[in-house]
């Protein structure tokens, strides 16, 4: 009886522990990130929001039962995902969890999706069952690197190549697996996941999607994931997900008959003190493995992300979705990243009139100082504009995929409350145009320093059009538009009015004609026809200017015609090409050389846009005198006629710093 009582004790006192254990262990929802995709004017009516209760309310009760569901009611599309890996408790907690901040956080969208460590949920008045979804879509990562880089970046792939390749085709499109780095006792682990709604086939088109954008921003990092709606990966350098349980040992028959109450009794009293012993064990490691993982998460795991993009919210956080615009890396490496709007206010001295460095087409720009001492330049679009907004989404889409010497570094951006912000490098020598056309400061400009801006230009444009990742049509390019670093190498800046052409598109037609009159191409001012050869012939009115100090717009020459090209055609015709070249630098610089550049620029500038060069055409005759340059055609007109001689610019002071724009830049009807 005793004996008995004792092992009923020890059971009792392993049902505690066991419950400990359980408490230990068990996993809080962590939130990741939503975002709230219904646009302003398409908000949901009353009705709508009454039945997204009704869906909410029944797809969180089914995550009792399911890891995954997926219904319609009433027009609206809902699932939710749970992580293969947890409990059903935890799948229910985090469900619950992601209804409740969804109804709270995009109470009138008609379309929204949220992101825990354990589960996604997603709802759209929109059928996406079945449909690969990539965007909107998070791509977070530890800000340090691998401390085994060579090692683990090959490791990473290998590991997260097999998950990928493997995981469509498991019962619930979930794979995890670790690996060993090396001969030492680094583990790296790694996570992927489909959307059950998706087939084998779909499944691995999300990952694989996926697995293209890791090898351009963080492979070599010590973690990160992406999370998308139909899909994610997660890589780390601690294991995050749980273990799978051990498969319960079989039952060992019975010889069919009674023992003895004594031996029962010690076979009780033995196993609760091992089951006493293994939960005591249990417990403590469970202990030590959570204080481990809260290290090395706080050691490693970078959360300003979080904070970054949560400071972006409703549509116009929706509408930097739809233009792909979802990375931040906090110690800027390679990519973008958000600012806060108080640090930018700081650093402006909230855009204060002594800060401001020039007025835009698109809204003023002012100097800032970062609280680390970095000097930055701020450019600060219409608060209200519509067309800000498209200049805003255009600039960040495009200038943080490109990466050359000669364009402008865009150090991250800001969107919040009713501001749209662009962060840049400072450049301390301004832009061109503030050299270049003023009295005393073009003496600073002597013929080796135009002649590096005129490769360095020309070498931007060939990136832009033939050698970056997207081919890009400038569109308005001008002095104003160079900017200068302290050695006086040229950067082409003010991306807000490029275009991106397909891979075998050549040309565009547009009803809407934006750049600067003087520097417009006539097809391009005259009909809406743009191309590379528009920029081609920008480049060649920036040529002649660099090279004669004289401005293109505002141009009359009594003898020789209203236009710039005209003037230049002329004396080239005429055999007096050095007649052009500014007095500046007419002793110091290879006459032959000069006039052979003038008469590149007048290539560029012929009225048809077939018979100008490509950009490496041009880098090719800038850079060889053997190579023999074609007759260039008379101009029969300017697009510098068809506006006044009066200059429109609405840059105030000298100081630009970056990015001033003329007033005409913004809209030219055709």
């Amino acid at each position: 009886m005793t004996l008995l009582y004792k092992s009923k004790a020890f059971l009792l006192f392993l049902i505690t522990i066991s419950a400990l254990t359980s408490f230990i262990t068990c996993q809080s929802p962590t939130y990741s990130y939503h975002y709230c995709l219904g646009p302003d004017n398409d908000t949901a009516t009353a009705g709508y929001k009454s039945n997204l209760t009704d869906v909410l309310d029944s797809i969180s009760s089914k995550a009792s039962n399911d890891s995954f569901y997926n219904d319609s009611l009433n027009g609206i599309y809902s699932l939710f995902l749970c992580r293969g890996d947890v409990s059903s408790d935890v799948c229910q907690d985090c469900v619950s969890n992601a209804t409740q901040t969804l109804t709270q956080r995009c109470p009138s969208d008609k379309s929204a999706v949220i992101w825990y460590d354990q589960c996604m949920l997603r709802y759209s008045n929109i059928n996406f069952f079945g449909l690969v979804r990539l965007l909107p879509g998070v791509l977070m990562w530890n800000t340090l690197n691998d401390t085994s880089p060579d090692e683990g970046t090959i490791g990473a792939q290998g590991l997260i190549f097999s998950l990928v390749d493997h995981a469509p085709y498991t019962e619930n499109m979930f794979e995890t697996k670790e690996m060993v780095v090396g001969n030492g006792p680094d583990r790296r682990y790694g996570l992927v996941q489909c959307s059950r709604d998706l087939n084998v086939s779909a499944c691995s088109s999300c990952l694989r999607d996926l697995l293209d954008q890791t090898e351009n921003c963080c492979i070599e990092k010590r973690g990160w994931r992406i999370l998308t709606p139909s899909c994610y990966i997660r890589y780390e350098m601690y294991q995050f997900y749980e273990q799978p349980s051990a498969p319960p040992p079989e039952n060992e028959a019975g010889d069919g008959k009674g023992g003895n109450s004594t031996r029962k009794t010690i076979i009780i009293i033995v196993s609760s003190l091992a089951g006493v012993f293994v939960s005591v064990l249990v417990g403590f490691f469970f202990l030590y493995y959570s204080s481990l993982v809260r290290k090395r998460r706080q050691e490693g795991e970078g959360t300003s992300q979080v904070i970054l993009l949560r400071s972006c919210q409703g549509s116009k956080r929706a509408d930097l979705m739809e233009a792909g615009i979802h990375l931040s890396d906090e110690d800027h490496s390679g990519e973008l990243h958000h600012i806060n709007l108080a640090t930018i206010q700081s650093a402006t001295n909230n855009f204060s009139r002594g800060n401001k460095l020039g007025e835009g087409g698109f809204g003023p720009v002012y100097k800032g100082k970062m609280p680390n001492g970095k000097e930055i330049a701020v450019k600060r679009l219409s608060l209200k504009s519509s067309q800000g907004l498209e200049e805003f989404k255009n600039e960040v889409k495009l200038i943080f995929k490109l990466q050359h010497k000669n364009l402008v570094r865009l150090l991250g951006y800001c969107l919040e409350e009713e501001e749209k912000l662009l962060i840049y490098e400072y450049m301390a020598n301004t832009s061109l145009d503030a050299f270049l056309f003023d009295p005393e400061k073009c003496k600073v400009l002597d013929w080796e320093k135009r002649s590096n801006i005129i490769n360095g230009t020309a070498r931007g444009l060939q990136y832009l059009h033939e050698d970056s990742r997207l081919k890009i049509i400038h569109r308005d390019l001008k002095a104003s538009n160079v900017l200068l670093d302290d050695d006086m190498n040229p950067k082409i800046s003010d991306f807000g009015t490029a275009r991106i052409f397909a891979g075998n598109q050549i040309e565009a037609n547009t009803e809407r004609v934006v750049g600067t009159y003087g520097y417009m191409a006539p097809e391009y001012a005259l009909e809406g026809l743009f191309s590379n050869k528009s920029d081609v012939y920008s480049f060649g009115i920036l040529t002649l200017e660099i090279l004669s100090g004289k401005k293109n717009r505002g141009f009359y020459h009594q003898d020789c015609g209203q236009s710039l090209i005209t003037y230049a055609w002329q004396l080239w015709n005429d055999g007096r090409g050095l007649e052009l070249i500014d007095s500046n630098i007419a002793d110091g610089c290879p006459i032959d050389d000069v006039v052979r550049w003038i008469h590149i620029a007048l290539l560029c500038v012929q009225d048809d846009p077939a018979l100008r060069p490509t950009m490496s055409s041009v880098i090719l005759m800038l850079g060889s005198r053997s190579v023999n340059l074609p007759q260039p055609s008379s101009p029969p007109y300017s697009a510098a006629r068809f506006v006044t001689t009066s200059d429109l610019s609405s840059t105030t002071q000298t100081e630009t710093g970056i990015l001033t724009s003329d007033q005409s830049s913004t809209t030219a009807a055709s």
